[in-house]
């Protein structure tokens, strides 16, 4: 049976645990390498599963249960965001929404709130939540508190156009969630996905507005072998987006894509295809198909 579950990639309850237990605080090395230990794990774990050899994949989530499996993942990633560590990254986006101009800058005086599907929530008091900006909708594949809800976002249901308006949100957020899914087609169907959730803007040109926050590790654009910001760029505007805001950082790129549901070309592929060479490149790819 558990060999099964593993053969169903395109899903991805199966990694984030169901429960973590308050430990003592890691320094920001460990958080790092316990991080990108994991991350490397995973893709290897998904790397056997398409290749059908369930024994190898086993064995890998085997080194992962021994250091510590999934729990010590998602506490190391709650600790990195912290506010202690500066790593809460929605507060890029309150920035660029109250420090905007004309229809880019919104407010709490407005008293117009904006509807916001966080995948991926691993805590409710980060920036957007304390904002007053919007009504927070958070999902998460194991939930750890109340007020984030038990989903995967790949399962999550789709609403009828009709009702878009009153059940979609203006913003979805994807923080350093893309780069979590194991397998680059996945991760297209991912960013795909979103639109289905975005309320419809009939056309009017309402700031920002209808968007995707966006948020990857600088290298999967700045040092992969297949992706970079023009290739990026290509894939986002296939699926209907434009580019509105981008901050790059020492570790991560942040992104505001403003969804514009007209200019999306539903049929055009990417497929995995080196970009640039070199020893010191990572294999991060986004696929559409």
């Amino acid at each position: 049976m558990a060999a099964k579950k593993q053969r169903r990639p395109q899903l991805l309850s199966s990694t984030r645990p169901r429960n973590i237990k308050p430990t003592l605080s890691l320094s920001s090395r460990t958080t790092r390498s316990l991080i990108r230990s994991h991350h490397t794990l995973r893709k290897q774990v998904s790397a056997a599963l398409a290749k059908g050899d369930t024994s190898e994949a086993q064995a890998i989530q085997a080194k992962i249960d021994a250091s510590g499996g999934l729990p010590k993942y998602q506490e190391a990633s709650k600790q990195g965001q912290s506010a202690q560590r500066g790593g809460d990254t929605s507060k890029i986006l309150t920035e660029w929404l109250t420090m905007g101009e004309g229809e880019d800058k919104i407010s709490v005086e407005s008293g117009k709130r904006l509807r916001m599907l966080e995948v991926g929530a691993l805590r409710p008091d980060n920036a957007c939540s304390r904002s007053g900006l919007f009504d927070m909708e958070r999902i998460d594949l194991h939930s750890q508190h109340p007020d984030i809800k038990q989903q995967d976002f790949i399962e999550r249901p789709t609403c009828a156009a009709g009702d878009l308006d009153q059940e979609g949100f203006d913003i979805v957020s994807l923080s350093l969630v893309v780069n979590f899914v194991g397998d680059p087609v996945e991760r297209g169907e991912m960013l795909r996905r979103v639109a289905s959730f975005l309320r419809p803007y009939s056309g009017r040109k309402v700031g920002l507005f209808p968007g995707l926050f966006l948020v990857l590790p600088a290298p999967c654009v700045a040092n992969s072998r297949y992706l970079d910001e023009e290739r990026l760029n290509a894939i986002m505007e296939s699926l209907g987006y434009k580019r509105a805001k981008r901050k790059l950082s020492a570790k991560l790129v942040y992104y505001l894509w403003k969804y514009e549901a007209g200019k999306a070309e539903g049929s055009k592929v990417f497929k995995k295809e080196e970009i640039r060479s070199g020893k010191s490149r990572n294999n991060f790819a986004i696929v559409l198909r």
